[in-house]
């Protein structure tokens, strides 16, 4: 990697107090805004009265952190149920804004934010970007997309608060984004990783060397996304690939961030959101280190405070290192909603990215179909040809191979030529799952 590319550690004047704070100031700060949430959720929103009166829980119980253990989960069918308002827990008059999931999948999601959430969200989305790398005076590239999504608005937030100068781009116009990387001179893109990759191809495709321009910093999230992917963004462009982490139902972006002085996995920032481990299956806490589904309540959200919220998505907890007072969570491996049982064994895409990473002549643009012919599940991975490979056998038996050997299922591969797979805009659509329409 060029020297003008090598992380530098935050110094600690640039931290916030937060970011300094010893594991025990922590605890004792995480208990207090605790308590304090639990008593707003409890006097204000009517579910969550509802369901801590249920199982006998009242908000003088939660006397340590480890009562919280106590308190019953908050599932997205809660959010949908109470759609739209009904979960906020200040009048609607205090709330400066909403911001809403696609509802493709039933009644949208929808979150509220007074003008205190809106300045705490852009405080940590600026921390986000300094632990990144990013400094005030950067150019910021956002290509999240605008709107309802929370991707765009929580970047575009955060960075003006840290002092970058910010391109407002939104997602799509594939052509264009690569004018103003180029024009403008870009040192930080805010992206989705697969959306990246498709800029990454049309500058290749116009005659133009990523590793040419200004880009040192890509900040990328809304997606699950593999360190082989990182190794290949690196290589191509000559930049930082850093994860960040968020998901609307919490905050939005900024939730956790991996440090470019590190790149170790993603510290949370747990002065805002408290985290916990689960058994997806029985519900039961587990102790850092043990690999289940990640649970978030909040503890500074005024208009929407959210409690052990189910993200579905799937990690582990570790201790801090760039950060040693806040614990970190590793890259998700997937989410408990988007695993594929093929024949009864457990399958994340990442699982097939990863692999097919590896194999020379393949690119990361894939989808696995999944059908059932005669009573069996078969997966087939349809993925994109480097420019220039001929002959595609050869490519597509080592990944059947590897995926046999290291995933343990058997796989048709598919090698097409490139740019045969639709392109997605926002978060890649990795699974077409046909067994439901037989």
């Amino acid at each position: 990697m060029a020297e003008r590319f090598l992380g530098e550690a935050c110094p600690p004047e640039l931290q916030d107090a937060g970011e300094r704070m010893s594991v025990d100031e922590l605890r004792a700060r995480q208990l207090a805004q605790l308590q304090t949430t639990v008593r707003a959720a409890y006097e204000n929103v009517p579910h969550y009265k509802a369901a801590l009166d249920g199982v006998g829980f009242a908000p003088d119980d939660l006397r340590e952190l480890s009562d919280l253990s106590r308190l019953p989960f908050t599932a997205k069918k809660d959010l949908r149920d109470n759609y739209p308002f009904g979960m906020f827990a200040v009048p609607r008059s205090e709330v400066v804004r909403v911001h809403a999931s696609s509802g493709t999948t039933g009644r949208p999601t929808v979150v509220g934010y007074t003008r205190g959430d809106i300045d705490r969200w852009a405080d940590l989305i600026a921390r986000s970007i300094r632990a990144a790398g990013g400094r005030a005076g950067d150019v910021c590239h956002v290509a999240y997309g605008y709107g309802l999504f929370t991707g765009g608005l929580g970047a575009h937030y955060g960075a003006e608060r840290l002092g970058c100068t910010v391109v407002p781009v939104s997602g799509g116009m594939t052509e264009r984004q690569v004018d103003l990387i180029r024009d403008f001179g870009a040192e930080i893109v805010m992206v989705t990783p697969s959306y990246f990759l498709s800029i990454l191809d049309e500058m290749e495709t116009r005659g133009l060397d990523p590793r040419d321009t200004s880009l040192r910093i890509g900040i990328f999230g809304a997606e699950p996304w593999t360190e082989q992917m990182r190794l290949e963004v690196e290589e191509r462009t000559g930049m930082h690939a850093v994860d960040i982490y968020g998901l609307s139902e919490v905050m939005g972006p900024g939730v956790a961030q991996e440090c470019v002085e590190t790149k170790d996995g993603l510290h949370i920032w747990e002065d805002h959101f408290y985290p916990e481990i689960i058994d997806p299956v029985t519900g039961e806490v587990l102790p850092d280190g043990s690999e289940g589904e990640l649970v978030f309540t909040t503890l500074t959200k005024e208009a929407f405070p959210v409690l052990r919220y189910r993200t579905r998505d799937l990690t582990r907890l570790l201790p801090g290192t760039a950060r040693p007072g806040m614990r970190r969570m590793e890259k998700i491996t997937g989410r408990t909603d988007d695993m594929m049982i093929v024949r009864g064994v457990n399958v994340f895409p990442t699982q097939i990215e990863e692999q097919l990473l590896l194999v020379e002549g393949l690119t990361p643009h894939y989808l696995c179909v999944l059908t059932r012919p005669n009573r069996l599940d078969e997966l087939t991975v349809q993925v994109e040809a480097a420019p220039g490979l001929l002959d595609h056998a050869p490519a597509a038996r080592e990944l059947s191979h590897r995926i046999k050997t290291h995933i343990g299922i058997t796989a048709t591969v598919e090698v097409l030529p490139p740019h045969a797979l639709e392109r997605s805009l926002g978060k890649a659509k990795r699974i077409n799952d046909r067994r439901k329409m037989l």
